[in-house]
């Protein structure tokens, strides 16, 4: 059957509010999405952050009375009628219509992403299996797009590596898939590590050649260190990427905005020989090569 939808660009604080004004006035489904192309970071474990400027979503059945389901959002909230869009939605099949907004993508010259439900365009490639989920991010975001980029540049062959902070496990993914030897996979979010998991074994990766952990525990530093996180906990990790990263390691750092990068470099240019920054649509990626202690 079709159905109504009512759309609000809304704020991440008044979410909550929101969601429970349409669900007592019988909405079937209410739905938060991205209105301006902004990742979402899940800093704490027991939360589920959504985006600053977030797209509200509301469905109802066909024969509901939307001029009064209006009148009593309006009263009860800061919408008025030029913030709220109706529409008429005809009846789909909505998981299809889901599963068609996703198809592969590639970085670099031989990576590729890939949902599990779609035929990688060149199998002879290298190819991610990688489903869209929550928060957890598969690669088309800048700062996940220039860390595989990244990784795709270099030989990986017999390397270790290491992806602090690895959500997906997008990136753990990509390196053993890109020839790495050994990689370990660290979060302080339970789930992102179940993530990784799930998603190493959707790829075929043996559970010993890809390792998830949570932070704290002891590891030798590796060859390769990525973490795409944001600018503030990169700075308060500095000692700790530095120590996991060998003598001529190779680093990469994203989930950093442009006006962070002077910060984020001041951070960690008495460890490294950092190149110049890779900038995409106001985000940066900072690489470098580990200096030897006290050189």
């Amino acid at each position: 059957m079709p159905w109504q939808q009512i759309k609000a660009r809304i704020t991440d604080t008044e979410a909550p509010q929101m969601e429970q004004l349409f669900q007592s006035l019988g909405a079937v489904s209410v739905s938060f999405l991205d209105a301006e192309d902004e990742p979402v970071f899940q800093l704490d474990p027991d939360s589920t952050p959504l985006w600053q400027q977030t797209l509200l979503s509301v469905l109802f059945e066909a024969d509901a009375d939307l001029e009064d389901i209006l009148t009593t959002v309006k009263s009860a909230s800061r919408l008025e009628d030029r913030d709220l869009i109706v529409e008429q939605i005809d009846d789909q099949d909505w998981e299809r219509a889901w599963m068609d907004e996703f198809k592969p993508i590639r970085f670099g010259r031989r990576l590729w992403v890939c949902p599990t439900w779609c035929q990688p365009q060149d199998p002879g490639a290298v190819n991610i299996l990688l489903d869209p989920g929550l928060a957890f991010g598969s690669g088309t975001h800048p700062t996940t797009a220039m860390c595989l980029e990244w990784l795709d540049g270099l030989d990986l062959t017999d390397k270790t590596v290491i992806d602090y902070g690895c959500g997906s496990g997008i990136l753990a993914i990509a390196a053993v898939l890109l020839g790495a030897r050994q990689v370990i996979a660290i979060d302080n979010d339970p789930q992102a590590l179940i993530a990784t998991a799930n998603n190493r074994d959707a790829n075929g990766i043996a559970a010993g050649q890809l390792t998830v952990h949570l932070p704290g525990e002891q590891h030798a530093p590796a060859d390769i260190m990525v973490a795409n996180i944001l600018s503030g906990p990169l700075v308060e990790l500095t000692p700790i990427l530095t120590g996991l990263t060998r003598t001529g390691g190779q680093l990469a750092l994203s989930g950093v905005l442009s006006e962070q990068t002077n910060g984020l470099i001041e951070a960690y240019r008495q460890g490294f020989d950092l190149q110049e920054p890779i900038v995409r649509d106001e985000w940066v990626c900072v690489t470098g090569v580990r200096r030897a202690p006290g050189g």
